[in-house]
């Protein structure tokens, strides 16, 4: 599982996808969210811009991304 350490209060999902390198760009991350192929905790979320907090889980393509606060 790979982690994102949050930078501010939250980080909107296609943003979350690209920090993580589990897309290439925003066009990618666009298309993969918007056809239905992320999940955000077990749920599947086709909004981009979806703003992301600390415990957050996003699945994509086999990958997990855990979402973790500044403080750890």
């Amino acid at each position: 599982m790979k982690e994102l350490v949050l930078k501010s209060e939250y980080i909107k999902l296609g943003q979350a996808l690209k920090a993580a390198d589990l897309v290439s760009d925003g066009a990618k991350a666009k298309m993969v969210i918007q056809n239905g192929k992320v999940e955000v905790n077990g749920i599947t979320d086709t909004r981009r811009g979806r703003k992301l907090q600390a415990g957050d889980v996003v699945l994509y393509n086999g990958s997990e991304l855990k979402i973790i606060g500044q403080d750890g």
